[in-house]
């Protein structure tokens, strides 16, 4: 697993949790 998909799938996670908060 490379560093680049970690980080995606962690902004991902960041923007999912934003839409849900807003």
């Amino acid at each position: 697993m490379y560093l680049g998909d970690l980080l995606l799938m962690t902004l991902c996670m960041l923007i999912l949790v934003v839409c849900v908060l807003v």
